[in-house]
């Protein structure tokens, strides 16, 4: 009998505030539809809306001061349903994992201090695929349900359209995928909720319907409700309740009844939104890095040396981010217009964060006490990561003296080189080194004058190759590919054949690449014009290529350091190609290859079946070499602003770019006689790295590697003066290689406390100790697999119940 299911009726209105239309239509859209859902509130008293989106909410409060109150009025009478609990919807595969963490924790407090609630249901249905690590921070953020729609159901096999959705750390939360669409038109309704009715199999049973008009705003429609309460007098459907998300997923705990568990990312839709549009990505992981870079040092500089903490720039750039990081936007299927947009918001995040960064690094810098010397010259190198490292430090300086040599503060001499300038007039250099940095702390060198200046040994390289004690990097004179990377303690070649190829692919897909999972077309390869040895000396030597592809052009420039244990490639690409992909391949010579991904806040492992699959900071590839069987090698390849890759049989390759028609959708067909303007035509600047390492990725320091590149310390000349500080230290120090602090920064609330965010890296438990000093605390920490834990330490040591204590995401 019908009438014993029910359909939870779910009037809601996805807004794409950004896709066909830029920002500034898409804030009168989210006007003109809550003006619309408030009329049919006063229209219909059964009538429930569901809405997400703080930022949305915020508009509306600066705008309408009016309807906003009216709004309140309806969420307090629980007839306007808050959801989402984040502050846009984002993508959710492309930002990193404090990115996720930032949506809750601005989106829930903008929600309980304006409205009293907080969301408990997390809500996506419109993003193009769902990272792994989802259920753990919707969890830590107060949200133990959620609601998608992509990948659908002819894209993953899911058993059931509710299950319990966990992450590698054992969290879990309901799920519930929209079996068709999470809108619909006024004269559709009827049709829409038969196709939901016949998905309730069993008698009792029961599931959500989703009906408005959306995308661009609209919402429920007087025609919507009064066929819906026609539709529940009828006998042969079930019964249509007006409803929320919350409800139905209460119904379905009482209910006791067992459902599936799926582990794990949920993908695929749109595979290639993950490579189109490079520049809104690359500035999105650089606002990113640069937020969280200035957090640390800032309060760093604070507890150390006074410095300010500006707590409400931050916010405001922080918020900046999460808009742009909207699933229309940051996947590159929106308007071109609205990447101008998008890079200005994305400037301003990244102004904020600099200025912030600069702010804190001279603070700390003015209180190191530097004793004079006759001509010399301090340089402060500040590291923003909480680990110890090894890196290239780069600065441009006048002209040294003859006889001038780099110093530690203990009066050894460190080797430096000089490299080409960024000013191209004498008396200007440019200097480099590698620097041995305590963990998130800084340390003083110094370029003086000494009559002994020690000599110290080259990088040994020839015209097309180059080696230090870890490995030896060969280059085809000809293609200018890698022939050979050989691992010389055991002699493994990572490589079956020609590697760092750029290959082109074919793709007329459109912008989202609907239905395509493989992009394996290839039409063509660049190849080398030129292939030179350009800097040598005992910090690095440098290979240029230079290579061509029809009427595009790509450098790339290997840099293989004496004394770091990972090759360096900063790449250049003026792409003028059409309807085409560009990608890295790099065939590995290896068996039992297993692939591993970096994804917000932790790793999955993924078949080498050649679909393309979302990244963040790297991607491993580990296994036997022929011959070798009982030695197991690694290869991970590194990135500071690339999003997708694939790894088809034994050939990885990290996706560049690709060139579709700006929000081309099937089933348009692309005229002959129009112009259309393309993806990612002209030039962009990123750089990769190749780290070769023994054994698996979880005990080879591939996190730290690539944070690292993403993260770089900052140098900054200063002069002598007397200080409180010593020429070197260190804020905080961790005694686990696999425990990474992401997030040191000040808490919310404007207690002055400080905030610390850790995550486990390699899958494996481990007890850690966290050292800050200054705050005279040692804490030790259990950590589950791949566990983000949030800590709220005291801003004054010692202080009547200042202990440190374990809070939620959201810093409660």
């Amino acid at each position: 009998m019908e009438k014993d299911k029910k359909l939870y009726m779910i009037g809601n209105a996805h807004i794409d505030v950004v896709w066909l239309w830029r920002w500034q239509e898409g804030m009168q859209e989210v006007k003109a539809t809550f003006k619309s859902v408030l009329d049919r509130m006063k229209e219909y008293d059964d009538f429930i809306f569901t809405g997400s989106s703080a930022a949305y909410y915020e508009w509306v409060e600066e705008n309408d001061p009016a309807m906003f109150e009216e709004i309140c009025m309806r969420v307090k009478e629980g007839r306007w349903v808050i959801v989402g609990g984040w502050w846009t919807e984002p993508d959710c595969n492309a930002p990193c994992g404090e990115s996720f963490v930032r949506q809750g924790l601005y989106g829930q407090r903008y929600f309980e201090e304006k409205f009293g609630v907080k969301s408990v249901c997390g809500y996506n249905v419109d993003s193009f695929g769902h990272n792994g690590n989802l259920p753990q921070i919707l969890k830590k953020c107060g949200m133990d349900s959620y609601v998608f729609m992509r990948p659908g159901r002819h894209e993953k096999g899911i058993a059931g359209e509710t299950f319990v959705w966990k992450s590698a750390d054992g969290s879990s939360v309901h799920a519930f995928r929209l079996p068709f669409e999470y809108c619909t038109w006024p004269d559709q309704i009827e049709e829409h909720v038969r196709r939901c009715a016949g998905e309730i199999k069993n008698s009792g049973g029961g599931i959500m319907c989703f009906y408005g008009v959306g995308n661009h705003g609209g919402g429920p429609t007087k025609r919507n409700i009064d066929s819906i309460h026609q539709m529940d007098a009828r006998p042969d459907l079930p019964v249509l309740k007006l409803s929320s998300p919350n409800e139905y997923f209460e119904d379905v705990k009482k209910s006791g009844r067992d459902l599936p568990v799926v582990c794990g990312g949920l993908f695929h839709h749109s595979s290639g939104c993950y490579s189109a549009e490079s520049r809104v990505k690359a500035l999105n992981r650089e606002a990113e890095m640069r937020l969280l870079m200035a957090e640390r040092v800032s309060v760093m500089a604070g507890l150390l040396a006074g410095g300010k903490y500006p707590a409400e720039e931050y916010r405001k750039a922080w918020k900046s981010v999460l808009f742009n990081q909207f699933h229309d936007i940051l996947a590159g299927t929106s308007l071109r217009e609205s990447y101008e947009d998008a890079a200005e918001d994305y400037g301003y995040a990244l102004h904020i964060a600099g200025r912030g960064l600069n702010s804190a690094v001279q603070s700390l810098s003015w209180q190191i006490n530097i004793p004079m010397e006759e001509g010399m010259k301090p340089l402060v190198v500040v590291n923003p990561n909480a680990f110890e490292t090894k890196a290239e430090v780069q600065a441009e300086s006048w002209t040294f003296q003859e006889g001038t040599v780099l110093l530690d503060e203990q009066g050894n001499q460190i080797p430096y080189q000089l490299v080409q300038s960024s000013a191209s007039l004498q008396g200007r250099c440019r200097i480099c080194f590698v620097a041995d940095l305590p963990s998130l702390g800084w340390r003083t060198y110094r370029f003086a004058v000494r009559e002994k200046a020690e000599t110290f040994p080259e990088v040994t390289a020839s015209e097309c190759s180059a080696e230090n004690k870890w490995f030896k990097l060969t280059l085809d004179p000809e293609t200018g590919y890698i022939t050979s990377l050989l691992k010389k303690s055991d002699g493994t070649e990572y490589f079956s054949g020609p590697a760092a190829v750029p290959v082109v692919i074919r793709d007329e897909s459109d912008t989202w690449s609907h239905a395509v999972r493989i992009f394996d077309d290839e039409i063509g390869r660049f190849k080398a014009i030129s292939v030179r040895l350009i800097e040598s000396g005992p910090v690095k030597c440098l290979f240029r290529v230079t290579s061509v592809y029809g009427v595009s052009r790509m450098i790339q420039d290997f840099s293989v350091f004496q004394d770091l244990d990972y090759i360096a490639v900063k790449t250049t690409v003026d792409w003028h190609e059409k309807l085409a992909m560009l990608k890295l391949q790099f065939p590995m010579n290896m068996n039992y290859l297993r692939t591993s991904w970096e994804i917000p806040y932790g790793v999955e492992q993924r078949e080498p079946d050649g679909e393309e699959y979302p990244m963040q900071m790297w991607m491993d590839l580990e296994g036997t070499n022929p011959g070798m069987e009982t030695s197991m090698n690694g290869l991970s390849i590194l990135n500071d602003g690339k999003f997708a890759g694939s790894v088809a049989g034994k050939t990885a390759a990290l996706t560049v770019l690709r060139s579709p028609v700006y929000t081309h959708q099937e089933p348009y067909q692309l005229q002959e006689n129009l112009e259309y303007v393309y993806v990612d035509q002209g030039t962009q600047t990123f750089t990769y790295g190749l780290y070769p390492h023994d054994g698996s990725w979880e005990n080879a320091a591939t996190v730290r590697r690539a944070k690292m590149m993403n993260c770089q310390p900052t140098a900054l000349f200063e002069t002598y003066h007397e200080g409180s500080l010593k020429q070197t230290g260190s804020l905080l120090e961790v005694n686990q290689e696999n425990i990474v602090v992401e997030v040191l920064k000040k808490a919310e609330d404007g207690s002055g406390d400080v905030i610390l965010r850790a995550y486990e890296t390699a899958g494996r438990s481990v007890k850690a100790e966290l050292t800050i000093d200054v705050l005279r605390q040692t804490i030790e920490a259990d950590f589950q697999p791949f566990e983000i834990k949030t800590l709220r330490l005291p801003e004054v040591p010692g202080k009547k119940g200042g202990e440190a204590v374990w809070t939620n995401m959201l810093e409660e």
